[in-house]
């Protein structure tokens, strides 16, 4: 009963302060527009903002976020998201009757819509990162790990290796091709130097859930150096996890070195043996992704094209990017 109650009570807290977050952003939202109605600038109407700003904090002196630059902060934020009643954009939710704010940007705590706000230019991109951090629960730390890493323009730019459009149901074709990175970011591990293979899946386990939410949505995780077994001969795949979204295993194979049409023999393998020994009747068929250090595109398409299992092949980056930081950050400071 005490379990059960507790839950509750943790459950209603998280709902209540989703309701919170999503309220204070659209009261932002419409401080915003009226600021934004205002036609106020940092020149002539900066008097006006600051006058504002201590007016507000005098009749809400227990309330933070009323400081110059935050209302500025909340009429960029509305004049950049008011974008989305011209633009043809996904998730729309409904402010009021003449504007519109995405959904996964109105659930967004205030923190995380400034960062995106102080640090993306295009609307797509915004909303890509909104979407994401929404899906994923990504704390602010995490956000910004994954705005510097670029990957908005990383998922959508560079092209994705598999054969799944040949080895899959065609219902099940588009939801992996959309599980699966072109590259995944693994910076969070702060390497330093080259690493050996099993370092880097220890490392990996110790950060196993930053790895879930960098492998995206719907994973967990189910063991590393999982022990296959055929006749009187152990296999062993290195991280196995499983889809919710899919309901497939998902086998991976971690390679410290650049690929070699020899691993996809051996993925081939480890799925034959996990569809026959581990899937569940009501499960899909399990789908591999191997992770190289790089890869070569002619080189994945050949030796993928004769094996019918489906599998998938990307890159990772380990070495933490120390000198580009520093220059970010010297950048930021100027």
């Amino acid at each position: 009963m005490l379990r059960e109650i507790i839950a509750e009570v943790k459950m209603t807290r998280i709902v209540i302060a989703n309701r919170l977050s999503t309220s204070i952003t659209q009261l932002y939202w419409n401080i915003g527009k009226r600021l934004s109605s205002e036609k106020l600038e940092k020149g002539y109407g900066g008097k006006v903002v600051e006058q504002l700003s201590v007016d507000l904090k005098s009749e809400f002196p227990d309330t933070e976020g009323f400081s110059p630059r935050s209302l500025w902060d909340m009429k960029r934020f509305y004049e950049f998201y008011a974008e989305c009643h011209h633009q043809i954009l996904p998730q729309f939710a409904a402010v009021s009757d003449d504007d519109i704010l995405p959904q996964a940007v109105a659930v967004l705590p205030w923190g995380h819509n400034r960062l995106i706000l102080s640090k993306i230019k295009d609307l797509r991109e915004a909303l890509y990162y909104a979407e994401a951090a929404t899906k994923m629960g990504w704390t602010r730390n995490i956000l910004l790990n994954f705005i510097k890493a670029d990957t908005y323009h990383n998922v959508k730019e560079l092209p994705k290796l598999h054969n799944f459009e040949t080895a899959l149901p065609e219902h099940l074709q588009e939801q992996a091709d959309e599980m699966l990175k072109a590259t995944y970011n693994l910076g969070f591990l702060g390497v330093k130097h080259q690493i050996k293979e099993r370092e880097l899946e220890q490392r990996l386990i110790e950060k196993i859930k930053l790895f879930l939410l960098e492998m995206g949505d719907g994973f967990s995780f189910i063991g590393n150096q999982y022990r296959l077994l055929l006749g009187r001969k152990e296999y062993f795949v290195d991280l196995l996890l499983f889809n919710r979204k899919i309901r497939s295993l998902i086998a991976i194979d971690l390679k410290i070195g650049p690929f070699e049409p020899e691993f996809v023999g051996k993925m081939n393998h480890y799925l034959g043996l996990l569809d026959d020994q581990v899937k569940m009747a009501n499960e899909n068929p399990s789908i591999g992704i191997i992770l190289c250090a790089e890869k070569d595109h002619v080189d994945v398409e050949v030796a993928l094209r004769d094996f019918h299992k489906p599998i998938g092949v990307a890159e990772y980056r380990t070495i933490f990017p120390e000198k580009e930081i520093r220059m970010l950050i010297n950048r930021e400071l100027k």
